[in-house]
């Protein structure tokens, strides 16, 4: 068909696969650089647990607004590549004033900016590497795996660097590997739109809301993503609180993603393109999460710690891969880049503020103990959330597949009714 997208019509060139393959990488590993290793700074300037929390509070409740302002821009404009570009320039240029800020609101104020650009990142790389497998044969996950090799092996690699150099200069190592990244994704050829695609307004926006199971999705994700982000923000100090060093909080992230490779190709192989099987899935995963938190508040010394970072990709991989297809299914295609928006705030919108601003307090005032057992309790909760989700549906044979097995459903996704 004439209107399909450049892979199909180039039978899968495979520079351009390459080139979306080694972005991911590089997008990804620039990313952990900051996520990783940027509370270290922060404690190392005199900033408290409560008041890292605070700062690290703000991505999330940003990205409750820019996650839903660049996905519906990616999908007016119908070019995700210039509008990643767009957003990885403001990166690019607004980090180097986050670690030249000198007093407590230059840094709330170009935090506030660089999230701004830099939060929604991940939804649109997701949204770029399904664009460009659409109509293929070409699996996700395979793709994906990349990212997290690029998150793994560079944050492995970065903790002596960081060491060496001094935490003040991570922004040298962020921005050279996010120029990298841009390089890779200008490569890339532009995707063409297909004629017959649907008119993207604020409108039709609401689809996105009209599907009970996706709104339930969203809410029991948001419950099971506060105590992932609780331990994103400080399980770095964790390590360094239980006497570990920098070289260590590199090896917890490293263990925590490197598998994930696995999980992907596994995913991609044998998980089933039905809805009641990927909420069974969740189920699992939530009860995965709950054990995951449980074994972090026992454990005693860091080493425990960087160990247990292995059930990372496990939980947050399997999560993350079924999460993105479920969505890609629940959303007219129209607003998919809305849609996976959506689905990444609430891994690190309103959870991440809650996650962020709590947890450092719990964290300060009763321990990393107490701040993971409740963990546990909310991971509890988001399981028996998908497993009442998962029998509702098995009772009304509900198992809408994907549009790899059926067509329908991108112009006629399930409503609730």
């Amino acid at each position: 068909m004439k209107g399909m997208n450049y892979l199909q019509d180039m039978n899968n060139n495979q520079l351009s696969l390459n080139s979306l393959k080694l972005y991911n990488f590089f997008i990804y590993g620039t990313m952990v650089i900051f996520t990783g290793f940027f509370q270290l700074y922060l404690q190392d300037i005199g900033m408290s647990k409560v008041e890292i929390g605070s700062l690290m509070a703000i991505a999330p409740f940003v990205s409750v607004f820019a996650n839903p302002f660049w996905g519906y821009w990616s999908d007016r404009a119908a070019n995700i590549k210039r509008v990643l570009l767009i957003m990885m320039t403001g990166t690019l240029l607004l980090v180097q004033f986050v670690f030249q800020a000198s007093t407590y609101t230059m840094i709330y104020t170009t935090m506030i900016l660089f999230y701004f650009f830099q939060t929604p990142m991940f939804s649109q790389t997701n949204t770029l590497i399904l664009g460009y497998i659409d109509g293929t044969q070409q699996k996700f996950g395979s793709f994906r795996l990349w990212g997290s090799l690029g998150w793994a092996l560079t944050a492995v690699a970065a903790g002596p660097v960081i060491d060496k150099l001094g935490s003040g200069r991570i922004s040298i190592v962020f921005s050279a590997m996010l120029i990298i990244a841009a390089v890779f994704m200008l490569s890339l050829p532009n995707i063409q739109k297909t004629t017959g695609s649907a008119t993207v307004s604020l409108r039709g926006f609401s689809k996105i809301f009209m599907n009970p199971y996706f709104i339930w999705f969203i809410i029991l994700g948001i419950v099971v993503s506060i105590p992932n982000t609780m331990n994103n923000t400080f399980m770095s100090l964790y390590i360094l609180d239980l006497g570990g060093s920098k070289q260590m909080v590199g090896l917890a992230i490293f263990f925590s993603s490197i598998f994930e490779v696995a999980i992907f190709l596994l995913c991609d192989r044998y998980l089933k393109r039905k809805i009641n099987v990927m909420i069974g899935c969740l189920t699992v995963v939530s009860l995965l999460f709950s054990l995951r938190w449980l074994l972090m508040a026992e454990a005693s010394t860091p080493l425990e710690v960087v160990f247990i970072q292995i059930l990372h990709c496990i939980t947050f991989g399997g999560y993350f891969y079924v999460g993105t297809q479920l969505t890609m299914l629940f959303v007219p295609r129209e607003y998919r880049a809305s849609g996976q928006a959506v689905y990444t705030l609430s891994w690190s919108g309103i959870s991440g503020v809650i996650g962020g601003i709590t947890g450092g307090w719990m964290f300060q005032n009763f321990g990393a103990q107490t701040m993971y057992r409740t963990g546990m309790m909310l991971a509890l909760i988001g399981a028996i959330g998908f497993g009442g989700m998962w029998y509702m549906l098995r009772k009304q044979e509900y198992s809408l597949t994907t549009v790899d097995e059926s067509e329908d459903y991108e112009d006629e996704p399930y409503s609730g009714n």
